[in-house]
């Protein structure tokens, strides 16, 4: 099976998917699934901070790198990445390009991780990396 054959049955309509630092490459989506990559994705604060920013508005990359205090390389490679996802596109006006979500329903996943976190309190944030979460025991 080609490697363009495993993308298409993973539902990806581009050649990228995330990798370790997020943007997954071609070469790895095919072992992973649509949920993963999704998810993946946005497990990165930086490109947290960016959708975050772009929920309030549409921006270029040069007021993301002033408002979030990121270098150009690294703003333009995240917004690579959430592209890539098909979760930002741009628009280009005269020589500028101006960048904002295309997925309404980001915004209420977001907000829905922001309640769960907010029932769950700590617990995730103390949830082990690998393996199974240990049994609590009971409240006395």
């Amino acid at each position: 099976m080609g490697l363009a054959i495993g993308i298409a049955e993973l539902g990806y309509h581009r050649d990228v998917a995330m990798i370790e630092d997020g943007c997954v490459t071609a070469a790895v989506a095919a072992g992973m699934t649509p949920a993963v990559a999704l998810f993946r994705s946005l497990g990165d604060e930086t490109r947290l901070k960016i959708v975050r920013r772009l929920a309030v508005g549409a921006a270029r990359v040069v007021d993301l790198t002033g408002e979030l205090g990121l270098a150009q390389s690294t703003v333009s490679k995240h917004l690579a990445c959430l592209r890539d996802c098909a979760l930002v596109d741009y628009r280009v006006e005269g020589r500028q390009s101006f960048y904002a979500l295309t997925r309404p329903e980001l915004l209420d996943l977001l907000a829905a991780a922001e309640g769960l976190l907010a029932a769950t309190g700590t617990a995730v944030a103390l949830c082990p990396a690998d393996g199974p979460v240990a049994p609590r025991a009971a409240a006395q």
